[in-house]
């Protein structure tokens, strides 16, 4: 017999808390990027594939095969063990001394966290009904943000306080000892999938996304916005660093209260408008992320080019919002494109395009661009590099354009109420 289900805030708060140490892991390295640097030796676009290639390798590809499993077993426990192992290996980067040493590490990274995502996105689609979803799904999504302040708060004080390794090794013995805790208190809910059937093979759910030009279009939309939005996360602090003339700790903090304001702010009222408007038309989970992609393009800009440290913090504040407006529609909008026992399964797809391309290559691309431009503009080279790359943004913000009358005819199930 199975077990009680929990109860759904429960399993959201302990989903979000899974999904906080997810991105603390993740987005550690870009405040350790100028020490570990110093310290083994490396370029930018070595750090670029540590940051990109290196965790989205695996990440990418493995969610899918990971997210079939969650499907078929058990969620909570695909997601338990999922984060022992990122958090473990997020550990042994403290212990690496070469560029090759921290590439595997961040490899067995992305392989933990690749089990994490998707099947955390399938259960609060189990957990939540369509008219809250996308508000559910922005509440889970502030893990970015809360994740990555978390990340380069802690980061920055105790490399700046003990040293690199030390940072990896607390944040990753952290993840390992809330897994259980997470277990016991998450377990999964079998009611919307039994009333649907059995979990559809691999191969007929990746069929149905492909012939739903809606998928493709959210989903190179997302990519496309994410290869800045990665880019930015992870170069940012080096930018503070060479152009600003920030100090670590100082970093973090600018960092930190950017990603907190500015990120749980646009997490928020991107579920809130998603639902609200949605409700009206499905073609706004489309049209709203869209919206703050153009927004947020020209004060970045600004906020790039700033000679201020101050006013640049407030220039950053509003895009990073726009930045972070398309998770909780776009996710929602993906659950509704397929039946409830494949939701793990198509989220895992839809992560498959949008980190491969955004985190594996948007990291790295505007690394190696700074890399080309030292040329020409010398220790000001990211900032340009940023600069340039703002171009994605407005690229993301047409395709979602065009997806949005697409997902009125590709949509499966009710409309939110």
């Amino acid at each position: 017999m199975n077990a009680k289900p929990s109860r759904p805030n429960v399993v959201l708060a302990m989903l979000l808390v899974v999904y906080i140490f997810n991105f603390v892991d993740r987005q550690i390295l870009a405040i350790l990027a100028a020490p570990i640097q110093h310290d083994l030796g490396l370029s930018d676009g070595q750090m670029g594939l540590l940051g990109g290639v290196a965790f989205a390798l695996l990440y990418s590809t493995l969610g899918v095969p990971l997210a079939w499993l969650a499907d078929r077993t058990r969620r909570s426990w695909v997601i338990t063990l999922s984060l022992i192992c990122w958090s473990g290996f997020t550990a042994l980067c403290g212990f690496a001394q070469n560029f090759w040493h921290i590439f595997i590490a961040r490899l067995g990274v992305g392989i933990g966290e690749a089990g994490g995502v998707a099947p955390s996105y399938a259960l609060i689609g189990d957990y939540f009904p369509s008219h809250r979803r996308a508000f559910a799904l922005s509440v889970y999504s502030l893990g970015i943000p809360l994740g990555s302040a978390a990340g380069v708060l802690a980061g920055g004080y105790i490399a700046a306080t003990v040293d690199w390794r030390a940072a990896f090794l607390a944040v990753g013995c952290a993840g390992i000892l809330i897994a259980p805790l997470f277990k016991f208190l998450v377990r999964d809910r079998k009611v919307a999938a039994d009333a649907a059937g059995e979990a559809p093979r691999l191969l007929a759910t990746a069929r149905l996304l492909a012939g739903k030009p809606s998928f493709w279009l959210l989903s190179f939309g997302a990519a496309t916005s994410s290869m800045l939005g990665y880019g930015l996360a992870f170069w940012l602090p080096s930018l503070l660093q060479r152009s600003f003339a920030l100090d670590l700790v100082e970093t973090s903090y600018f960092i930190g209260a950017v990603l907190l304001i500015g990120g749980v702010a646009g997490m928020l009222l991107g579920g809130w408008l998603g639902d609200r408007l949605g409700s009206r038309d499905r073609a706004y989970f489309a049209y709203l992320p869209a919206s703050a992609f153009l927004i947020g393009v020209p004060l970045f800009a600004i906020g790039i080019y700033s000679a201020d440290v101050r006013l640049a913090f407030i220039l950053f504040l509003v895009p990073q919002a726009m930045a972070y407006v398309w998770l909780g529609p776009v996710l929602a909008a993906i659950q509704h494109l397929v039946t409830p026992p494949a939701r793990a399964t198509a989220s895992a797809l839809f992560l498959l395009i949008n980190n491969l391309i955004g985190l594996g290559g948007g990291i790295y691309a505007l690394g190696a661009l700074s890399d080309a431009l030292a040329p020409i503009y010398g220790s000001e080279a990211l900032r340009h590099s940023m600069l340039y790359s703002l171009a994605l943004y407005l690229l993301a913000a047409a395709l979602m354009a065009l997806a949005g009358p697409r997902l009125r005819r590709d949509w499966i199930g009710d409309l939110p109420a």
